[in-house]
């Protein structure tokens, strides 16, 4: 027997449900990003998340409740994958301002997963006549926006410079060395030269 196809409708639901574990999942990994954290401004700034994400998971509890559908989470596989991400990294020994511009680039990939999901999902509430649903999107929508120009204003606002004047300073300590061992050839070679003319 052939399956219908999904509707509209199913689709949308299945989307919020797939956000609301996104959200949930983000509640367990903004702290360890946080915590990680060197500069006081990016920690700072993923706690005022985490407090958004959990008003977040809130709204899309609102909104199964407008549907009158059950608040439960579809496992969200892309959210994982970039909190999967994050997570090796911030197991690796990796010099803290490189981790913080690290920790930025992994929670503006979270960012824009989340912003165009949220678009997508208030343009369908819209679509289907659910306005009040809309406006709650749309609010998280805002919020997910600004925390990614938040993220972008403490990258340009100096974490980059410093993440790259950390690797300028370990260029310079390793070719250093090098320069001063590659005088050491040729000024043996030299004294050889001379000493084989005598």
């Amino acid at each position: 027997m052939a399956s219908t196809p999904m509707s509209l409708p199913e689709l949308f639901l299945d989307e919020l449900r797939d956000l609301y574990d996104a959200e949930k999942q983000l509640v367990k990994a903004l702290p360890k990003m946080a915590k990680k954290a060197s500069s006081e401004d990016l920690r700072a700034a993923i706690e005022s998340h985490l407090e958004e994400t959990r008003t977040h998971v809130d709204r899309l509890e609102q909104a199964f409740e407008m549907l009158d559908e059950k608040a439960r989470g579809k496992h969200c596989a892309g959210i994982a994958g970039i909190i999967e991400e994050a997570s090796e990294l911030l197991g690796e020994d990796v010099e803290p301002t490189v981790l913080d511009a690290g920790i930025i680039a992994g929670g503006q990939r979270a960012e824009h997963y989340e912003m165009a999901a949220y678009g997508s999902v208030m343009a369908w509430a819209k679509a289907l006549g659910h306005e009040e649903v809309a406006t709650l999107l749309s609010e998280t929508l805002d919020e997910e926006k600004a925390a990614d120009a938040k993220l972008t204003e403490l990258a340009e606002g100096g974490i980059n410079d410093e993440a790259a004047g950390q690797a300028a300073d370990e260029d310079e300590e390793e070719t250093a060395p090098a320069r001063s061992t590659s005088r050491k050839p040729a000024a043996a070679e030299r004294r050889a030269r001379s000493a084989s003319r005598r």
